[in-house]
């Protein structure tokens, strides 16, 4: 059934729901409650307490007034009065410039109100409704767990509670996408009756067994549909790779690898030469060597006779991977090409010339590297680097621009409990490097506020001196026209470009500069060529530098505002130095106060852990900004929170690993609805 069929649904309520994804009753009843307002303890008049928000019921015992006052700027207020009754005494009610309110309650009827009570000079009480309602057979205001929505425009929440109650009479139910031996099972009730107390709970348990149901549901589809795509990819036959000698490869890089680079490579082997297609994860704290296994795991592929490409989310990190590949690649005879979407028109039809007619074997870029145009001679491994900056749906994309079934390999250095791993990267093989390269210096972190910037400065300074950089991290670019000034006293939000002025004025004998994301491709690299270079001491940065930049002579790491960045992003940035032999430091500064930010900034100072960052970041703040913004390829739930519904999770992952083999008739009642969340998650976890 249509939602513009439903009654009081005009031209512009329609548009309004339309605008919102709403289309049919099924979706509407889809849009679950924010939040909820317990008004199920409806006081008498006796009882009422002030100075808060109380429900009550009375009897209107004369008509409403309006009255009006003239207020102090010579303005006129109109004042609605109403006097209600019930058997323990009577309540004035008053309203402010709603006169309409006069003719709205009718004398001798009972009405439900909430609102604010507060006592008068004269010891009087005195209630400020907000929302009311006739006593009847209806009642969704008051007496209640009172549902309270995000509401499309043209909706109040009086308004849209309506309509949602209204669908809920004329819904018929839907079919139980959960097999009865499921429900049993993990306990849960079923689908209509948690659909009815999602939007109006009967108790408090009700509310609670009809959330956990519908999260239970919605993450075992979600787990389904990736377990789905997962299957349709090692179902494939993928190229045999008949040699995996790497000798000459090994022999090209300044160190060993460590024992799990060796085995996570042993892994890579065993996909590659078994017949089907690799489509495996390696995670790894920063600095673990995930980049060297992958190269290990392109030159298999190219001795091969295979192409390789390699994706980067930002240009910076792709001519990085550039100038690795072609330094070690090049000493071995195999040719790297650059490609992303800032490339001159010449070196660009210079680049997909190499790759068409294969001249190219390894091939570095951006998103570009799956745009319309790109012809590959014969790609047979496809890397993703920073896995998390990208969805499903990108990585297949590149993929499918191979005419046979490539091998695909992710990486990420961002650690991700494994729960929360398994929601992002169920349809992957995970391998795990969890094993710093010998040599590797600890990075001492400290947490000051702002009163210590002086001394930083003359930190920056004595590095600088001792022929070492500094990198200096701002959450802004430039100040925002629109803060006003009390608002910037108060939150002094440190930005790129004014920070760089002060700071080349109080060191004027450190090269100092600026990089930032809105600035040109070209401008970018040189930027960081000259900072590689050694010619830049120190530069002042938003986080565009967070992943893969390698400098190893840079050895102070400065955050500003540091309380705005999530643990996993301050741990990525921390990760920018202690790259070379010195010893590097790490300075959280912030001036916030609040419980959370110290709790986060003494994790950061006591432990260098990754995977333990990973988990308290979730905890403290959510899977949403898990990642420190929100990510394309976290998946957007209507309902489940990845922490706070951690043990439902887990559940309802082990029962989609026991779905796998699930008898046909059960198997069939489970593919409807997976087909529709395939589509979904395709769109948002792809």
């Amino acid at each position: 059934m249509k939602v513009s069929q439903l009654d009081g649904i005009g031209a512009k309520r329609a548009k309004s729901l339309w605008d919102a994804g709403i289309f049919s009753i099924d979706d509407l009843l889809a849009h679950y409650p924010r939040d909820y307002d317990d008004r199920s303890n409806v006081k008498t008049i006796r009882e009422l307490t002030t100075d808060a928000v109380n429900t009550i019921r009375g009897v209107v015992t004369t008509p409403a007034e309006n009255s009006m006052v003239r207020r102090k700027n010579t303005s006129m207020l109109n004042i609605t009065r109403l006097t209600i009754t019930d058997h323990t005494g009577s309540l004035d009610l008053i309203w402010f410039n709603q006169p309409y309110l006069a003719n709205t309650f009718k004398p001798d009827w009972e009405y439900i109100f909430t609102g604010k009570v507060k006592a008068t000079f004269d010891g009087k009480l005195q209630m400020q409704p907000t929302e009311y309602e006739p006593c009847g057979k209806l009642e969704l205001t008051g007496g209640r767990i009172v549902p309270i929505y995000t509401t499309p425009k043209q909706f109040t929440q009086k308004t849209f509670r309506a309509f949602i109650h209204q669908a809920l009479e004329k819904w018929n139910g839907c079919e139980e996408p959960l097999p009865a031996s499921y429900r049993e099972k993990y306990d849960l009730m079923d689908k209509k009756a948690a659909v009815v107390n999602i939007h109006f709970p009967e108790s408090n348990q009700m509310f609670l067994n009809a959330r956990r149901r519908l999260v239970f549901e919605e993450l075992f589809f979600m787990q389904r549909a990736l377990f789905s795509v997962k299957d349709s990819i090692i179902s494939q036959p993928g190229v045999r790779f008949e040699s995996t000698e790497l000798a000459d490869f090994l022999g090209q890089l300044p160190f060993a690898l460590t024992s799990p680079q060796a085995n996570v490579l042993e892994e890579i082997k065993a996909d590659v030469t078994g017949g089907g297609r690799m489509n495996r994860l390696i995670q790894g704290d920063v600095g673990s060597g995930k980049t060297a296994v992958a190269m290990a795991a392109a030159y298999m592929a190219m001795q091969n006779g295979y192409q390789v490409a390699l994706m980067a989310p930002t240009d910076v990190l792709a001519n990085q991977h550039f100038g690795q590949c072609s330094q070690v690649f090049g000493a071995l005879g195999i040719e790297t090409v650059l490609l992303t979407g800032n490339l001159g028109a010449k070196s660009r039809r210079e680049s997909l010339e190499k790759i068409k007619n294969g001249q190219a074997s390894m091939i570095t870029g951006t998103h570009a590297l799956f745009q319309e145009g790109v012809e590959y001679h014969n790609l047979g491994l496809v890397i993703t680097d920073e896995q998390h900056r990208f969805g499903v749906e990108q990585r297949l994309r590149l993929a499918q621009k191979a005419s046979i079934h490539p091998h695909t390999l992710v990486m990420t250095a961002t650690p991700i409990p494994r729960t929360l791993g398994l929601v992002l990267y169920g349809d992957l093989d995970v391998s795990i490097i969890d094993q710093l390269p010998p040599g590797r210096q600890p990075i001492e972190t400290y947490c000051v506020n702002t009163a210590y910037r002086q001394r930083l400065q003359a930190f920056i300074q004595k590095e600088a001196t001792a022929g070492r950089q500094a990198y200096i991290i701002c959450p802004a670019i430039e100040e925002a026209e629109e803060t006003s000034e009390t608002e910037r006293a108060k939150r002094e939000i440190q930005n790129v470009m004014n920070y760089t002025e002060q700071l080349s004025a109080a060191l004027p004998d450190v090269k100092i500069t600026y990089l930032h994301g809105k600035m040109k491709p070209k401008d970018k690299q040189q930027t960081m060529d000259s900072f590689k270079a050694g010619e830049i001491q120190a530069i002042v940065s938003t986080t565009v530098i967070e992943v893969g930049v390698n400098v190893p002579n840079a050895t102070l790491m400065i955050i500003e505002n540091a309380e705005r960045f999530g643990l996993s992003q301050l741990h990525q940035l921390r990760g920018r130095v202690g790259r070379g032999s010195q010893k590097s430091y790490c300075v959280l500064v912030t001036d916030g106060k609040a419980k959370v930010t110290k709790a986060r900034m003494k994790a950061m100072v006591d432990t260098s852990d990754g995977f333990m960052l990973a988990e308290l970041d979730l905890k403290l703040r959510g899977a949403g900004d898990f990642f420190g913004t929100r990510q394309h390829g976290l998946p957007n739930f209507t309902i489940a929170n990845l922490y706070r519904d951690m043990e439902v999770l887990k559940q309802a992952q082990a029962a989609a690993v026991e779905s796998l083999p699930m008898a046909a008739a059960e198997e069939k009642s489970l593919n409807a609805h997976l087909q529709h969340v395939l589509a979904t998650t395709r769109s948002s976890v792809m």
